[in-house]
């Protein structure tokens, strides 16, 4: 894995991040808290999808950002059921779906807007409070729940990992997300194809791609550390 840090600009972290992964992954570049000058600066060294968290911070870029083609939007953040309608407006992805309640409120509104964005369902597969996601369990459970959402594009499954795993235990619950997947797709009674696999960030994304992931979340190691506030 790059050590982008190594390198004093956004272009040259993205040019080497590139360089280390596969053509087949796309990179979502993670911009919470990000300036615009940081953002523009992504765009023009070629990336095309950026996340957010936030949904308000989101809608703000993309108004600054607006003369800039073929931006794709993702909603990495967790999602609250009165915010779903302005999230489907927004994002043409949205990773963060982590119940079958906010799953059901989406569909509905995609019925009545006439819009189908895409969608990732957060599973949490090692223990931990502070990440909101399904285990598998549960989710094998709600499985016929979902698969009757028609108005929903279901393409994969997103995962965030806690804190403080051996990059033994990363590749292992990384592993555990892509077994969950085919297990999904090739349920006999009620199958739910998955394709896409949102896993990986800064620290973790080689693992992640070793695991078969088909997107990753960089920030940290393009932008450098966080802002506690947005910069103009």
């Amino acid at each position: 894995m790059v050590d982008c840090s190594n390198f004093p600009t956004v272009a040259e972290r993205i040019f080497h991040l590139r360089r280390d992964v596969p053509p087949s992954v796309r990179i979502i570049a993670v911009t919470k808290t990000v300036s615009i000058h940081l953002m523009r600066e992504a765009y023009d060294a070629g990336i095309r999808d950026f996340g957010e968290s936030r949904l308000q911070e989101a809608i703000a870029k993309q108004q600054a950002l607006a003369d800039l083609p073929n931006i794709t939007w993702h909603l990495i953040g967790h999602l609250q059921s009165n915010k779903a309608k302005q999230a489907l407006q927004h994002f043409q992805w949205i990773h963060s779906v982590d119940s079958v309640a906010i799953a059901q409120r989406l569909n509905q509104l995609c019925t009545d807007l006439g819009i189908s964005p895409k969608v990732c369902l957060q599973v949490k597969l090692s223990p931990d409070p502070n990440k909101f996601g399904w285990t598998a369990q549960e989710l094998l459970e709600q499985l016929p729940r979902l698969c009757a959402l028609k108005h929903l594009s279901i393409q994969g499954l997103m995962t965030i990992l806690p804190l403080n795993l051996s990059p033994v235990q990363q590749l292992s619950t990384f592993q555990s997300v892509t077994d969950l997947a085919q297990r999904l797709s090739q349920n006999p009674q009620t199958p739910l194809p998955i394709t896409e696999l949102s896993m990986g960030m800064s620290s973790d994304y080689a693992l992640a791609i070793q695991a078969g992931a088909t997107m990753i979340r960089p920030g940290r190691i393009l932008f450098g550390e966080r802002e506690k506030t947005l910069l103009p």
